[in-house]
Protein backbone atom coordinates (compact mmCIF):
# COMPACT_ATOMS: atom_id res chain seq x y z
CA UNK A 1 0.00 0.00 0.00
CA UNK A 2 1.12 3.70 -1.03
CA UNK A 3 0.58 6.53 1.07
CA UNK A 4 2.01 9.90 1.08
CA UNK A 5 3.42 11.09 4.44
CA UNK A 6 1.11 14.04 6.03
CA UNK A 7 4.15 16.88 5.13
CA UNK A 8 3.66 15.98 1.12
CA UNK A 9 -0.28 15.89 1.21
CA UNK A 10 -1.61 18.10 3.78
CA UNK A 11 -2.30 20.75 1.43
CA UNK A 12 -4.36 18.06 -1.17
CA UNK A 13 -6.02 16.34 1.86
CA UNK A 14 -7.21 20.07 3.19
CA UNK A 15 -8.31 20.53 -0.62
CA UNK A 16 -10.32 17.52 -1.03
CA UNK A 17 -11.80 17.76 2.75
CA UNK A 18 -13.11 21.34 1.41
CA UNK A 19 -14.54 19.50 -1.76
CA UNK A 20 -16.03 16.35 -0.07
CA UNK A 21 -17.38 18.12 2.68
CA UNK A 22 -18.48 21.47 1.76
CA UNK A 23 -17.98 22.21 -2.20
CA UNK A 24 -17.81 25.43 -0.24
CA UNK A 25 -16.29 27.07 -3.69
CA UNK A 26 -19.99 26.64 -5.17
CA UNK A 27 -22.65 27.37 -2.66
CA UNK A 28 -22.89 28.11 1.09
CA UNK A 29 -23.22 25.58 3.92
CA UNK A 30 -26.51 25.27 4.95
CA UNK A 31 -27.22 24.79 8.62
CA UNK A 32 -29.88 22.55 10.31
CA UNK A 33 -31.72 24.22 13.06
CA UNK A 34 -29.81 21.60 15.32
CA UNK A 35 -26.69 22.60 13.81
CA UNK A 36 -26.18 26.50 13.42
CA UNK A 37 -26.60 27.59 16.69
CA UNK A 38 -22.98 24.96 17.60
CA UNK A 39 -21.49 26.45 14.30
CA UNK A 40 -22.42 29.77 15.53
CA UNK A 41 -20.75 29.07 19.24
CA UNK A 42 -17.62 26.94 17.31
CA UNK A 43 -17.22 30.70 15.78
CA UNK A 44 -17.15 32.56 18.53
CA UNK A 45 -14.48 30.30 21.05
CA UNK A 46 -11.72 32.65 20.48
CA UNK A 47 -13.45 35.37 22.16
CA UNK A 48 -14.31 33.27 25.57
CA UNK A 49 -12.25 33.73 28.59
CA UNK A 50 -10.03 30.68 28.70
CA UNK A 51 -12.00 29.13 31.33
CA UNK A 52 -15.74 29.81 29.91
CA UNK A 53 -13.86 28.56 26.53
CA UNK A 54 -12.86 25.00 27.82
CA UNK A 55 -16.30 24.40 29.18
CA UNK A 56 -18.14 25.37 26.16
CA UNK A 57 -15.97 23.36 23.96
CA UNK A 58 -16.35 20.29 25.80
CA UNK A 59 -20.14 21.09 25.92
CA UNK A 60 -19.83 21.18 22.10
CA UNK A 61 -17.69 17.97 21.87
CA UNK A 62 -20.93 16.46 23.35
CA UNK A 63 -23.98 18.08 21.54
CA UNK A 64 -21.92 17.47 18.09
CA UNK A 65 -21.94 13.49 19.42
CA UNK A 66 -25.64 13.77 19.59
CA UNK A 67 -26.33 15.04 15.81
CA UNK A 68 -27.15 12.25 13.18
CA UNK A 69 -24.41 11.37 10.90
CA UNK A 70 -23.94 13.87 7.98
CA UNK A 71 -21.37 15.93 6.10
CA UNK A 72 -21.91 19.06 8.70
CA UNK A 73 -21.50 16.97 11.53
CA UNK A 74 -17.81 15.99 10.48
CA UNK A 75 -17.52 19.57 9.28
CA UNK A 76 -18.32 20.75 13.15
CA UNK A 77 -16.26 17.97 14.27
CA UNK A 78 -13.41 19.18 12.57
CA UNK A 79 -13.31 22.55 12.60
CA UNK A 80 -13.67 22.00 16.78
CA UNK A 81 -11.27 20.17 16.86
CA UNK A 82 -9.02 22.90 15.17
CA UNK A 83 -9.70 25.27 17.94
CA UNK A 84 -9.00 22.87 20.93
CA UNK A 85 -5.65 23.15 21.27
CA UNK A 86 -5.25 27.14 20.90
CA UNK A 87 -4.47 26.74 24.95
CA UNK A 88 -4.77 24.45 27.98
CA UNK A 89 -8.05 23.86 28.16
CA UNK A 90 -7.88 20.46 29.87
CA UNK A 91 -7.11 16.84 28.50
CA UNK A 92 -11.24 15.96 29.63
CA UNK A 93 -11.62 18.46 27.34
CA UNK A 94 -9.62 17.52 23.91
CA UNK A 95 -10.68 13.81 25.19
CA UNK A 96 -14.17 14.60 24.50
CA UNK A 97 -13.14 16.38 21.07
CA UNK A 98 -11.08 13.63 19.64
CA UNK A 99 -14.06 10.96 20.86
CA UNK A 100 -16.34 12.99 18.79
CA UNK A 101 -14.56 13.08 16.12
CA UNK A 102 -13.37 9.55 16.27
CA UNK A 103 -17.26 8.52 16.31
CA UNK A 104 -18.34 10.81 13.75
CA UNK A 105 -15.45 9.24 11.40
CA UNK A 106 -16.99 6.06 12.41
CA UNK A 107 -20.13 6.82 11.47
CA UNK A 108 -19.20 8.35 7.97
CA UNK A 109 -15.90 7.72 6.39
CA UNK A 110 -14.49 9.81 4.31
CA UNK A 111 -12.56 8.86 1.55
CA UNK A 112 -8.87 8.94 0.52
CA UNK A 113 -7.70 12.41 -0.31
CA UNK A 114 -7.17 12.43 -4.34
CA UNK A 115 -3.76 12.32 -5.09
CA UNK A 116 -1.79 14.51 -7.15
CA UNK A 117 -0.58 13.79 -10.26
CA UNK A 118 3.23 14.02 -10.49
CA UNK A 119 5.40 14.50 -13.47
CA UNK A 120 8.16 11.78 -14.47
CA UNK A 121 11.12 13.66 -16.05
CA UNK A 122 12.86 11.07 -17.22
CA UNK A 123 9.57 9.66 -19.59
CA UNK A 124 8.30 12.60 -19.51
CA UNK A 125 4.76 11.37 -18.37
CA UNK A 126 2.38 11.70 -15.50
CA UNK A 127 1.83 9.44 -12.60
CA UNK A 128 -0.20 9.56 -9.98
CA UNK A 129 1.02 10.34 -7.09
CA UNK A 130 0.39 8.06 -3.53
CA UNK A 131 -2.63 8.23 -1.91
CA UNK A 132 -2.81 10.29 0.96
CA UNK A 133 -5.40 10.23 4.53
CA UNK A 134 -7.59 13.06 4.50
CA UNK A 135 -7.45 15.37 6.36
CA UNK A 136 -10.22 14.42 9.38
CA UNK A 137 -8.24 11.54 10.21
CA UNK A 138 -4.61 13.45 10.06
CA UNK A 139 -6.36 15.97 12.79
CA UNK A 140 -7.66 13.22 14.61
CA UNK A 141 -4.09 11.40 14.33
CA UNK A 142 -2.32 14.93 15.65
CA UNK A 143 -4.63 15.22 18.89
CA UNK A 144 -3.65 11.53 19.95
CA UNK A 145 0.03 11.55 19.47
CA UNK A 146 0.90 15.19 20.43
CA UNK A 147 -2.50 15.70 23.21
CA UNK A 148 -2.15 12.34 24.38
CA UNK A 149 -5.59 11.55 24.43
CA UNK A 150 -7.36 8.34 22.62
CA UNK A 151 -9.24 7.33 19.60
CA UNK A 152 -11.67 4.77 20.02
CA UNK A 153 -10.31 1.41 19.26
CA UNK A 154 -11.72 0.77 15.83
CA UNK A 155 -9.28 3.34 14.88
CA UNK A 156 -6.53 0.92 15.31
CA UNK A 157 -6.61 -0.77 12.32
CA UNK A 158 -7.92 1.90 10.25
CA UNK A 159 -5.75 2.78 6.78
CA UNK A 160 -6.42 6.56 7.23
CA UNK A 161 -5.75 6.51 10.36
CA UNK A 162 -2.35 4.75 10.55
CA UNK A 163 -1.31 6.40 7.47
CA UNK A 164 -1.68 9.58 9.21
CA UNK A 165 0.09 8.53 11.87
CA UNK A 166 2.81 7.33 10.51
CA UNK A 167 3.46 10.61 8.39
CA UNK A 168 2.93 12.65 11.62
CA UNK A 169 5.80 10.38 13.09
CA UNK A 170 7.71 10.88 9.75
CA UNK A 171 7.48 14.59 10.06
CA UNK A 172 8.74 14.02 13.76
CA UNK A 173 12.09 12.46 12.63
CA UNK A 174 12.93 15.38 10.10
CA UNK A 175 12.83 18.04 13.62
CA UNK A 176 15.16 15.60 15.24
CA UNK A 177 18.60 17.65 14.06
CA UNK A 178 17.62 20.20 12.34
CA UNK A 179 20.29 22.88 10.55
CA UNK A 180 19.69 26.17 9.87
CA UNK A 181 20.95 29.34 9.57
CA UNK A 182 18.59 32.56 9.04
CA UNK A 183 18.87 36.39 9.66
CA UNK A 184 17.19 38.15 12.67
CA UNK A 185 15.63 42.46 12.11
CA UNK A 186 18.87 43.50 12.98
CA UNK A 187 21.05 41.87 10.45
CA UNK A 188 22.90 39.18 12.55
CA UNK A 189 22.71 35.10 11.35
CA UNK A 190 21.25 32.65 14.09
CA UNK A 191 22.99 29.33 13.08
CA UNK A 192 21.11 26.21 15.06
CA UNK A 193 24.16 24.24 15.26
CA UNK A 194 25.66 26.84 17.10
CA UNK A 195 23.37 26.61 19.32
CA UNK A 196 24.50 23.62 21.42
CA UNK A 197 24.87 24.09 24.93
CA UNK A 198 21.21 26.11 25.38
CA UNK A 199 18.43 25.56 25.53
CA UNK A 200 16.87 26.38 22.14
CA UNK A 201 12.96 27.02 22.16
CA UNK A 202 11.74 27.26 17.97
CA UNK A 203 8.68 29.18 17.96
CA UNK A 204 7.25 29.73 13.98
CA UNK A 205 4.26 32.49 14.01
CA UNK A 206 3.16 35.30 12.14
CA UNK A 207 1.83 38.61 12.87
CA UNK A 208 -1.44 38.20 11.13
CA UNK A 209 -2.17 35.19 13.77
CA UNK A 210 -3.75 35.67 16.85
CA UNK A 211 -2.76 32.73 18.55
CA UNK A 212 0.77 33.36 17.90
CA UNK A 213 -0.44 37.15 19.53
CA UNK A 214 -1.64 36.03 22.29
CA UNK A 215 1.39 33.56 23.44
CA UNK A 216 3.91 36.11 22.58
CA UNK A 217 3.83 38.05 25.75
CA UNK A 218 4.35 34.73 27.59
CA UNK A 219 7.18 33.54 25.66
CA UNK A 220 8.79 37.26 25.82
CA UNK A 221 8.48 36.76 30.05
CA UNK A 222 9.85 33.10 29.98
CA UNK A 223 12.63 34.71 28.02
CA UNK A 224 13.14 37.47 30.49
CA UNK A 225 13.46 34.68 33.45
CA UNK A 226 15.62 32.31 31.93
CA UNK A 227 17.77 33.50 29.93
CA UNK A 228 20.32 34.15 32.03
CA UNK A 229 20.09 30.47 32.23
CA UNK A 230 20.77 29.77 29.10
CA UNK A 231 17.66 29.61 27.38
CA UNK A 232 17.27 30.78 23.74
CA UNK A 233 13.99 31.87 21.94
CA UNK A 234 13.97 31.87 18.00
CA UNK A 235 11.05 33.05 16.62
CA UNK A 236 10.65 32.74 13.15
CA UNK A 237 7.91 34.48 10.43
CA UNK A 238 7.61 33.64 7.19
CA UNK A 239 6.79 37.56 6.55
CA UNK A 240 8.57 40.60 5.12
CA UNK A 241 10.70 42.53 7.90
CA UNK A 242 8.23 45.71 6.57
CA UNK A 243 5.66 43.51 8.30
CA UNK A 244 7.56 41.88 11.41
CA UNK A 245 9.78 45.10 12.61
CA UNK A 246 7.05 47.07 12.94
CA UNK A 247 4.95 44.62 15.11
CA UNK A 248 7.82 43.22 17.43
CA UNK A 249 8.83 47.29 18.24
CA UNK A 250 5.37 47.91 19.24
CA UNK A 251 5.67 44.44 21.52
CA UNK A 252 8.76 45.52 22.81
CA UNK A 253 9.55 42.06 22.39
CA UNK A 254 13.17 41.27 23.12
CA UNK A 255 14.13 37.49 22.36
CA UNK A 256 15.47 37.07 18.20
CA UNK A 257 12.93 37.25 15.70
CA UNK A 258 14.10 35.35 12.51
CA UNK A 259 12.93 35.85 8.57
CA UNK A 260 12.35 33.12 6.71
CA UNK A 261 10.90 34.65 3.72
CA UNK A 262 11.39 31.33 1.36
CA UNK A 263 9.89 28.97 3.89
CA UNK A 264 12.70 27.00 3.60
CA UNK A 265 12.77 26.39 7.56
CA UNK A 266 9.27 26.05 7.84
CA UNK A 267 9.32 23.43 5.43
CA UNK A 268 12.12 22.05 6.79
CA UNK A 269 10.47 21.70 10.05
CA UNK A 270 7.29 21.07 8.06
CA UNK A 271 4.87 23.92 9.89
CA UNK A 272 1.49 23.78 7.32
CA UNK A 273 0.09 25.90 10.82
CA UNK A 274 1.18 28.16 13.53
CA UNK A 275 1.99 28.52 16.20
CA UNK A 276 4.35 25.48 16.51
CA UNK A 277 7.03 25.11 18.78
CA UNK A 278 10.25 22.96 19.21
CA UNK A 279 12.29 22.85 22.36
CA UNK A 280 15.71 21.46 21.92
CA UNK A 281 18.61 20.51 25.38
CA UNK A 282 21.27 21.39 25.79
CA UNK A 283 22.86 18.40 23.11
CA UNK A 284 20.56 19.69 20.51
CA UNK A 285 17.77 16.86 21.11
CA UNK A 286 14.27 17.81 20.31
CA UNK A 287 12.63 17.01 23.79
CA UNK A 288 9.20 18.80 23.62
CA UNK A 289 6.94 20.31 20.94
CA UNK A 290 3.41 21.60 20.58
CA UNK A 291 1.48 21.98 17.96
CA UNK A 292 -0.58 25.47 18.88
CA UNK A 293 -0.49 27.80 21.01
CA UNK A 294 0.59 27.18 24.59
CA UNK A 295 0.33 29.01 27.95
CA UNK A 296 2.53 30.11 29.81
CA UNK A 297 2.24 26.74 32.55
CA UNK A 298 2.52 24.24 29.49
CA UNK A 299 5.75 26.57 28.05
CA UNK A 300 7.15 25.86 31.34
CA UNK A 301 6.09 21.77 30.94
CA UNK A 302 8.02 21.84 28.05
CA UNK A 303 11.35 23.61 29.11
CA UNK A 304 11.10 21.70 32.11
CA UNK A 305 11.86 18.84 30.00
CA UNK A 306 15.15 20.54 28.56
CA UNK A 307 16.23 20.91 32.25
CA UNK A 308 15.02 24.30 32.74
CA UNK A 309 12.82 24.80 35.80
Amino acid sequence: MEIFFVSVAMLAALVTIALQLASAQKKEVVWSADEKPLADQIHGLRALADDVRAETTKDLALKIRKLPATDNKLRLAVNLAGLSTEGDFGHDTLQEVATTLAETLRERPVPWAKPAEKKNSDAGSSAAAPRAPAYPYIELATLVRYEHVEALLYFSNDEQFRAAMAGLEADDRKREHPEFALKDLSGKTWTFSELRGKVVLVNFWATWCPPCRKEMPDLETLFGRFVSKGLVVLGISDEEAAKVEPFIRERKVSFPVLLDPGRKVNEMFVVEGIPKSFVYDREGKLVAQSIDMRTQKQFLEMLGKAGLE
